[in-house]
């Protein structure tokens, strides 16, 4: 057949008599002429502009400028493609009705298309580069098309074409189209004025675009870009290379930002509480906050929701219409097509919708629209909710910053209230938000579905729907009661990490006396009941699933059921289908109905909690904090000299050094009595909030740069009166006056860099951030070396620092390395003492210092750096012989003030208090002399330094993770690291499986691939069912009816229990798995060397036990379902419609390939987006439950801004990270979702054109339907799969870990019951190392130990007299030598019955939470009497006796509730409860004061008498009463004899330690 434009079955097809535009054709050649016109003059500029710049450079963004009219033009060329597609479906299917090719029907249709799409890739083009000049090219090309088709419109109207006409209308709306786009063009030049005005605009891209910083560009980019994501592509691809970190990932555009977003919410709060002020009883609604703050956002959100699940609906009348003209195609081939006339080629709408391929066309299109609406919708509540968390994190914030004291104190508003609103509440209600849209949407979506199906299926499809309906709530109910179980599943497993956090820290002790497996056996049993609560949870877990499951196979039973024996006529297969694929969607909102529910009343709680905490006490405006008093505030500012000793040597130097120009200061002034720099004025009274005073009757005064001192016995208001003072108890009358003193000039230009209201303050409870060390101490201030050196020196902190493993870089606090208390306190000192502030309140500073540091801390830091500086020193202490050096006392008591003056005031006018205070000196220097030996700092450091020891194992620990893929692979290049990072953890997969057991494991892949099948059954049966050839139904359609539906039912019912049976399997599976991989944990663990507790931190051991072993327990199993469930849906799918269709398989390889790569690049940069976001959120809670614990110190030192700004900066990282997941996510679903409508029009076009029968083109189309659902499901699942099997990865590096040798040679049975009965050691050349890797630190060492000798081993630390007393226990690798006790070599012994019948008393004193009983005695085999006993002779017994319950009193966690030197004694009795005739002593009396020791040193010598006593000292004169002393050093003995012989050798190393040590 020739081809030709207008046809050749026409002789008038050229005719023009009529006049040229009369001619049909002929006008459309005439609509040929701009699309061609167009394609002329871009194609030039396209190629030449993409030579030249922009396929070559990447454009930078901030080009990316929208011209005036940017959306619409968009959404107008998307319509007018559309519009062009229809155009052309029209004339190919009015083409095909005809005899000969009309070309005019389609080409300028086609043309037309490709001009549109040349149209907006040239407009983006020139977005990019800004030349808005070329436009003009567009502009004429609109206003010929607008002409051209006017023309054809004028001239169907002329022909009288009806207006139900299809080519009528598309015209028509063509014409409106290109009328608009003209306007917009015109819009362009009016706002723009690049051409026709003399002076063009000038125009600067918006202000995020030029900071190179922002990466986020979703804002910015084209409609185009914006629906895909396609701007993410440059970062997902690029994770491939690199792994996405923060500076990837850029910084938060400002709209997005916590303070812009904070701006309107607290503007709108505000509104809020300005109405309600008149009703007192009402209080300012958050939720009208939120709503007018954030409302316009989630309306868009909305509106995007109603349009995708209006649109999801042309799913299943499609599929009911190509089923229907499919059938009726097989049914009408016999009769012939009449064909049309070629002059009246009018298709009516109707006839063009009931074209099969035009009907596949518009599923696709309609397929694309609603998940790039759907999509677009969720990212838009997904910002809005991430906007609207970080607003409510800075309100909290803010809130926290002004909080009254009193109310944390008083526990109206508990630190934990405070941390759960900032990581539970927010989180609930931005989870609300996110889902929020939903609850509007889905009743419109399932009302509409009831609708469609009881037009299809008639009263039935009611029976369908009710079924669904009613099941619905059993899904709420079985939503509560998996949010109680996980409840209590939460109580359980803090209970568990309580208990192992015990073991952890005393893991030597455990292992010192072979407690292990009691401990152990108490961690089981929390965790069993752990377990059962967890069982529960599973139970109702896979309770859910399973409803999801079943509810649309019960319902469509339900429905066909009815269907078949209501109805007279069969049931059509188009009628099936299309009804299975509204029961799908249905089935959705009701199954996330009960979630959303859940949520939204989750959040009205969260609201309650928020509106409560939003309106609690603030602390009152002191006016002078502010610092917007109208008096200009000059209170802190210098006094010249105040002492002769202002004219010193140094102090022009220290000025120097802190950069101010300063005259020297010659002339002094004498003091007068106005130099104050505070006064409490007119009885001040303060509380706590209570009502009651708490300080009464306050009249002081403070005087400017000097020392004051403030007294008094424990609990008589001394911090309270320094709080008051800072203004944060509540004033109940008084007033603090802080003063404001002219001065002379010279010492104005001095105090102007200091900062005026701020106060340095030390508080009693020493207070570190999450920093490095040098950050807690410089706080914020300019860091100056000279004056940081002389701080720290004053705190003697260097020898600290210097053990740090990164010196002053390490980081401390929670999340750091933890420090001893004296240690926190001296860095908090050091704070106060560093910043440039004129007045300094330490509260109690010496508490947990020993001697020598409060000494030098006073001498160094108070007298000579403090009141060098001149600066105003207010001193609360108990050490009352530092007060001679105070200028100026106040004595409190009971809340008042005493005394109030001079030393030497007090000593004339209150002699009485005089004299106690004398006493009381002459006691704490007495204990000053007990102290000088007791020297505590030496045995912090020396606790530092033991806890810092293992420092290569750090870098071992950081390449744990990495351990089994450098096994793979040793090559360490680029490419092997990439494909690492791609590949999916397929071992760790296998090891997790199997560890639930192989029968469960065989069990539930049995029970998954049978469900399966059983589904795919039951569409089958109903696609042979339906499409039964209905011709002989007279006979026998009712035995067939009664057999179709019984075997429906059958296969129903059987798909039913199998969905349970397979959801029960795999949350069984998971429990088996959890339960076997934290035993195996814990007993591995438990039984490790002491090596391994020594160099693997604690916190990275608890890590394991806290967050591997939650996500193992509770989210692997539901991953893993989701998982194999959408897995098999995609499969059977895709099997089921190339059994109906094998061509199908041909169009599926290039998806396929697509598929696997999208999911492959996406799994890599998810995993590091997951990362990021988790690893931001930590640093964020931790910095709120810091200010909170830390408020009176931030507000004194007056750093609010600062942190303000800390916490801004935080929660803007951790949305950015969270955008960055979400927006790819959204990028993985709509590209798998584009490939899904790929699927189901290859499906619909190969099954029209191949299909056996209407039945099966019905089956393969729903399916191909499913799989676009579920397609992402598989990919996101992977990637959280991946994430979640790093948990058990983690667990296994633990596992392969070289447990204790505990078999001896000997049977415990051969070792006699009373061994060791004498108790004679004898060591023979013995040699230990720590592991067979490392150097020795014993070397042939020889001794020999009597029966009943006390022996006493000194050295210097690292000499190997620690390693010696553990190699009594075996605790480290004995690898050449031995130890006989009493005749037996302790190697052959199984190491149980060798620690059981040894005793130690540790360095450092541990005790369990629990009663005393259990401490003691935690096998239960002694009798209380043996236990008074003990007790006795630790002098415990008294104590004991007064404590309610004896015995059985409780004891905290850590021994808390216990002075040290008593937790020591304790450690005393538990050693002698154990009757054994070897005891050694680790340093055990390091830790305490003269008088404990005392009593240590005459028990061991009664009590311990006739025992062999091992004493490892620490002081050398505690061993000076022993028989035998041996001296080491370097792990050999250097001197070995009587101590009485060694002090007798004047150059003996012992003499020369003793005479150190007196």
């Amino acid at each position: 057949m020739r081809l030709a434009f207008c046809g050749n079955d026409n002789a008038s097809a050229y005719n023009i008599s009529a006049g040229v535009l009369r001619n049909v054709c002929f006008v459309d050649a005439l609509n040929l002429v701009p699309h061609v016109f167009l394609l002329f003059i871009t194609f030039p500029i396209l190629f030449i502009g993409w030579g030249s710049q922009s396929s070559k450079v990447q454009i930078h963004h901030n080009t990316w400028l929208h011209f005036p009219g940017h959306n619409l033009r968009w959404i107008l060329t998307f319509t007018l493609l559309f519009v062009h597609v229809c155009e052309i479906a029209e004339g190919i299917v009015s083409d095909t009705q005809m005899k000969s090719r009309h070309l005019h029907l389609f080409l300028p249709a086609i043309m037309g298309f490709v001009a549109a799409t040349v149209s907006i890739v040239y407009y983006h083009n020139i977005e990019t580069s800004n030349f808005p000049k070329l436009l003009l090219a567009l502009f004429l090309y609109w206003i010929m098309a607008f002409v051209t088709k006017t023309i054809k419109l004028v001239r169907y109207c002329q022909d009288g074409v009806p207006f139900s006409q299809l080519r009528f209308c598309i015209t028509g709306i063509m014409v409106i189209l290109y009328g608009l786009l003209m306007a917009v063009e015109i819009n362009v030049i009016r706002v723009r004025r690049y051409v026709f005005f003399m002076n063009p605009q000038k125009v600067k891209p918006p202000e995020d675009l030029q900071d190179l910083g922002v990466r986020f560009l979703q804002p910015f980019v084209n409609l185009l870009s914006k629906a895909t994501y396609w701007w993410m592509n440059t970062l997902i691809i690029s994770a491939h290379k690199k792994p996405v970190d923060l500076k990837a990932i850029g910084k938060l555009p400002i709209a997005m930002r916590a303070l812009t977003n904070y701006v309107c919410l607290k503007e709108a709060y505000e509104e809020q509480k300005k109405k309600v002020e008149e009703q007192p009883n009402r209080s300012p609604s958050i939720w009208l906050a939120m709503y007018s703050a954030f409302g316009r956002p989630i309306l868009l959100s909305s509106t995007f929701r109603y349009l995708a699940d209006l649109l999801g609906f042309a799913g299943p009348l499609c599929i009911s219409g190509i089923v229907q003209g499919f059938q009726n195609t097989t049914n009408n081939t016999n009769t012939t097509e009449k064909v049309k006339d070629p002059s009246n080629s009018y298709l009516s709408s109707e006839e063009f919708l009931r074209n099969v391929y035009v009907l596949a066309v518009l599923l696709f299109l309609a397929l694309i629209l609603q998940r790039t609406f759907l999509q677009a919708s969720y990212y838009v509540t997904t910002e809005t909710g991430i906007n609207l968390r970080g607003a409510l994190l800075a309100m909290i914030y803010n809130k926290i910053l002004r909080l009254s004291t009193s109310n944390l104190s008083m526990g109206e508003m508990t630190l934990g209230q405070i941390n759960n609103l900032v990581a539970i509440e927010t989180n609930q209600l931005m989870w609300f938000l996110f889902l929020c849209p939903n609850l509007w949407a889905m009743p419109v979506q399932i009302i509409m579905g009831v609708i469609l199906l009881y037009n299809l299926l008639g009263v039935s499809a009611l029976v369908g729907a009710a079924v669904i309906v009613l099941l619905a709530p059993i899904q709420y109910f079985i939503a509560t009661k998996l949010a109680e179980a996980q409840k209590s599943t939460l109580d359980y497993s803090t209970e568990r990490l309580k208990k192992t956090n015990e073991i952890l820290k005393g893991i030597k002790l455990l292992k010192l006396y072979a407690w292990e497996h009691i401990f152990c056996t108490s961690v089981e049993e929390t965790r069993m009941k752990e377990l059962t609560s967890l069982k529960t949870f599973a139970l109702h877990t896979s309770l859910s699933i399973f409803m999801n499951a079943a509810i649309p196979i019960a319902a469509v039973l339900a429905t066909f059921v009815t269907y078949a024996y209501t109805n007279d006529k069969p049931l059509q297969p188009a009628q099936a289908f299309a009804s299975l694929s509204l029961f799908h969607i249905l089935v959705t909102p009701l199954f996330l109905l009960s979630t959303v529910v859940r949520f939204a009343v989750k959040a009205i709680v969260s609201v309650q909690k928020l509106n409560e905490f939003l309106l609690s006490d603030e602390i009152g405006d002191d006016s002078w904090r502010g610092g917007d008093s109208s008096v200009p505030y000059e209170s802190c500012k210098k006094h010249t000299g105040l002492h002769t000793k202002a004219i010193n040597r140094r102090q022009p130097l220290r000025y120097q050094l802190e950069g101010y120009e300063q005259p020297a200061r010659k002339q002094t002034r004498p003091v007068e009595i106005d130099d104050v720099a505070i006064k409490v004025v007119t009885n001040g009274y303060f509380s706590w909030g209570s009502g009651l005073a708490t300080l009464s009757n306050i009249n002081i005064r403070i005087p400017t740069g000097q020392m004051t001192m403030i007294v008094g016995q424990v609990g008589c208001g001394k911090s309270s009166l320094l709080l008051a003072i800072l203004g944060e108890m509540q004033t109940l009358e008084g007033k603090v006056h802080w003063s404001n003193v002219n001065e002379t000039e010279p010492s104005f230009e001095a105090s102007r860099s200091r900062n005026r209201y701020s106060v340095a303050y030390a508080a009693q409870k020493p207070w570190l951030l999450n920093a490095t060390v040098e950050e807690n101490i410089i706080f914020g201030s300019p860091f100056n070396k000279q004056r940081y050196k002389a701080v720290t020196d004053a705190c003697s902190l260097q020898p600290d620092i210097d053990l740090l493993p990164f010196g002053d870089q390490t980081e401390i606090g929670e999340r750091g390395i933890n420090l001893s208390g004296g240690q926190r306190q001296r860095i908090c000192v050091a704070r106060a003492l560093y910043q440039n502030t004129n007045i300094v309140f330490l509260d109690d500073p010496f508490s947990a210092l020993d001697i020598h540091l409060s000494d030098h801390l006073m001498q160094e830091g108070i007298l000579k750096f403090l009141q060098e500086d001149k600066r105003t020193l207010v001193l609360v202490t108990h050490k009352l012989q530092y007060l001679p050096h105070a200028d100026w006392i106040i004595a409190m008591k009971d809340g008042m003030v005493l005394r109030e003056g001079t030393l030497k005031d007090i000593q004339n006018k209150d002699i009485e208090l005089y004299e106690h205070w004398k006493t009381l000196m002459n006691r704490q220097d007495q204990e000053l002399e007990k102290d000088m030996e007791a020297d505590q700092t030496t045995l912090e450091r020396k606790t530092l330094r033991r806890a810092m020891y293992p420092r290569e194992s750090k870098s071992q620990l950081e390449d744990e993770d990495e351990e089994e893929e450098e096994e793979e692979d040793e090559d360490d290049n680029m490419s092997t690291v990439m494909r690492l990072r791609t590949k999916m953890p397929w071992k760790t997969c296998w090891r997790y499986l199997t560890s639930g057991g192989f029968f469960l494991l065989f069990l539930m892949i049995f029970s998954k691939l049978l469900k399966h099948s059983v589904i795919v059954a039951i569409d089958y049966w109903l696609a042979t069912w339906t499409s039964m050839d209905n011709t002989n139904e007279a006979r026998n359609a009712d035995d067939d009816k009664t057999y179709h539906v019984a075997v429906f039912s059958i296969l129903s019912g059987a798909g039913i229990v199998l969905c349970l049976i397979t959801s029960l399997t795999v949350e069984w599976m998971g429990l088996t798995a959890a339960k076997n991989l934290h035993h195996n944990l814990l007993n591995k663990i438990i039984l490790g060397p002491i090596r391994f507790f020594d160099m693997t931190p604690l916190g990275l051991i608890l890590n394991r036990f806290s967050a591997d072993t939650n996500i193992i327990d509770q989210h692997i199993p539901p991953t893993l379902e989701s998982l194999t469930r959408s897995t098999l849906l995609c499969l059977s799918a895709i099997g089921m419609i190339s059994y109906a269709t094998p061509w199908f398989l041909v169009a599926l390889v290039p998806l396929g390939i697509a598929f696997y790569f999208i999911q492959k690049y996406f799994r890599v940069a998810s995993k590091d987006l997951q990362e990021l976001d988790d690893s931001t959120q930590l640093p964020l809670l931790c910095h709120f439950s810091e200010t909170a614990e830390g408020l009176t110190t931030i507000r004194a030192f007056g750093h609010e801004a600062r942190f303000k700004q800390r916490m801004l900066e935080l929660t803007d990282t951790n949305n950015i990270a969270y955008l960055f997941l979400s927006a790819a996510n959204r990028w993985l679903e709509v590209r798998t979702d584009y490939l899904g409508a790929c699927i189901v029009l290859t499906a619909a076009v190969t099954s029209i054109t191949e299909g056996p029968n209407s039945g099966f083109v019905g089956l393969g189309l729903l399916y191909a339907l499913t799989i676009t659902n579920y397609l992402n499901w598989v990919v996101r699942n992977l990637a959280d799969l991946e994430v979640q099997m790093g948990a058990v990865k983690k667990v296994h590096s633990f596992l392969n870990m070289e447990s204790e040798n505990y078999e001896g040679c000997l049977d415990p049975s051969q070792v006699p019951k009373d061994w060791p009965q004498e108790g004679e050691i004898k060591i023979e050349n013995l040699c230990v190392r720590y592991e067979n890797n490392l150097k020795p630190v014993l070397k042939h060492v020889k001794a020999y130990i009597k029966p009943g000798q006390k022996v006493g081993i000194c050295g210097r630390t690292g000499s190997g007299k620690s390693s010696l007393s553990l190699a009594f226990f075996r605790m480290v690798d004995i690898f050449d030598g031995r130890i006989m006790i009493d005749g037996i070599d302790i190697s052959k012994l199984p190491l149980h019955t060798l620690r059981s019948r040894l005793s130690i008393i540790l360095q450092d004193p541990i005790l369990f939470s629990g009663s005393i009983r259990f401490n003691l005695d935690p096998e239960c085999k002694c009798t209380d009497d043996r236990l008074w006993e003990a007790l006795e002779i630790a002098q415990l017994k008294n104590m004991v006796k007064s404590l309610p319950g004896g015995l059985d009193a409780m004891v905290t966690e850590g021994g808390e509730n216990f002075s040290v030197g008593q937790r020591q004694l304790f450690c005393l009795a538990r050693a002698f409860v154990r009757k054994s005739s070897i005891l050694i002593m680790d340093e055990a009396t390091a830790s305490i004061d003269m008088a404990t020791e005392n009593i240590l040193q005459k028990v061991v010598m009664t009590a311990f008498a006739d025992r062999t006593v091992v004493t490892i000292a620490h002081r050398v004169h505690t061993i000076l009463t022993a028989d035998l002393v041996i001296v080491m050093k370097r792990g050999n003995i250097l001197e070995y004899d009587t101590p009485e012989n060694l002090l007798s050798q004047e150059d003996g190393i012992f003499a020369s330690f003793v005479r150190a040590d007196m």
